[in-house]
């Protein structure tokens, strides 16, 4: 009987480790900390050990469907019924292979997180701006179609765009799908203002950043400054009349966020740590490699035309993903929040590419 000895093997002690996990669940005056790392280990291993399990018992069943064989101790009718299982499972086992060296593959540990999202427009100036609201209602409609919230921390309005927008999406698996986003995106597009119709080059920058808590990333009080002052703008009269914003200095980076978009003071409070955390860990994270490709510095550059993740091109309907050379000629329904063909086919070639690096 063919099949994978080294795929199996490590399978079984993957196996053991997570029924290993399951009666650790039992032991009494288990942490709140180390509960929440076992059930998260056991989550990401269910589909494995599930998937192992059928297999191990496949293989085992045309192990001794093959010995019976050999042993030509089957009656005539029973030995076709034998060879009928042991054809099935060994057309299978390749497919049951394929699909467990998928799942065996390495994880981003921050898949599973909430974002947060700051846009800004770089090279084209009143078009950029507009365009990064009209990004911002792409990704606003996708959440909305993946069941997912979005909230607004900070944002810049000016009399054509944003001038910047920060915001959260929380969901689940949001960090796995919205990580492609970041970059550089370009438009090719007839402003409102040329008269002469001729297209105009634009773009923005997305950085898209894993939220955490502050029981996740400890930061010392002391290291922070904490300002509160009167939002602006268009907000009602709760904001006209309360110091409600909060604006927070993380003095050992220099690091500044702010947020004025909630009612209160404390709501405010909360969601700039969330920003700070993000951008404190992403500068952690920049630090310590520049092989890590989805940090901010990376994923926005500086903004020039040449530097460009994605083209929507709009006199021709089309949206070009440059990093896998992706074109579909359908824009307009992509603007509508329809990024799902896009973001599968980065996920897959993600885990092309990770396939090849998998060594067992």
């Amino acid at each position: 009987m063919e099949y994978d000895k080294r795929l199996y093997e490590s399978l079984e002690a993957i196996t053991h480790k997570y029924d290993e996990l399951t009666r650790r669940l039992e032991t009494a005056n288990i942490s709140i900390e180390l509960l929440k790392d076992i059930n998260k280990q056991l989550k990401r291993n269910k589909p494995i050990v599930d998937l192992f399990r059928v297999y191990k018992s496949s293989i085992k069943t045309a192990i001794d469907n093959e010995n019976a064989l050999n042993k030509n101790e089957l009656e005539s009718e029973l030995t076709e019924l034998v060879k009928l299982e042991l054809d099935e499972i060994k057309a299978q086992i390749p497919n049951w292979e394929k699909q467990l060296k998928l799942l065996l593959l390495p994880v981003d540990p921050n898949n599973d997180k909430n974002v947060i999202i700051e846009m800004r427009p770089a090279a084209g100036g009143d078009e950029a701006s507009i365009f990064v609201a009209d990004l911002f209602d792409t990704y606003r409609h996708y959440a909305d179609q993946q069941k997912w919230k979005l909230k607004i921390i900070d944002i810049s309005i000016n009399a054509h765009g944003y001038d910047y927008i920060f915001f959260n999406i929380t969901g689940e698996d949001v960090y796995s799908k919205m990580k492609f986003e970041s970059g550089v995106h370009r438009v090719q597009r007839v402003p409102l203002t040329e008269a002469k119709g001729r297209v105009h080059t634009s773009t923005i920058t997305v950085a898209v950043m894993p939220e955490f808590d502050e029981i996740e990333f400890k930061i010392n009080p002391s290291d922070l400054r904490i300002d509160k002052y009167r939002a602006g703008g268009a907000g009602g009269q709760h904001v006209n009349r309360t110091d409600s914003a909060v604006r927070i200095t993380h003095i050992p980076t220099g690091i500044v966020v702010a947020c004025s978009q909630e009612r209160s003071q404390i709501e405010n409070r909360e969601m700039a740590m969330k920003l700070l955390l993000s951008r404190i860990w992403e500068k952690l994270q920049n630090e310590r490699t520049d092989a890590i490709a989805n940090l901010r510095k990376s994923q926005v550059g500086k903004g020039d035309r040449s530097e460009k993740i994605r083209t929507y091109n709009y006199p021709q309907n089309r949206i070009t993903d440059h990093r896998i050379g992706l074109t579909l000629n359908k824009l307009d329904q992509v603007m509508l929040g329809n990024l799902d063909e896009i973001i599968d086919a980065l996920t897959a070639n993600e885990q092309v590419e990770l396939m090849s690096q998998l060594k067992i």
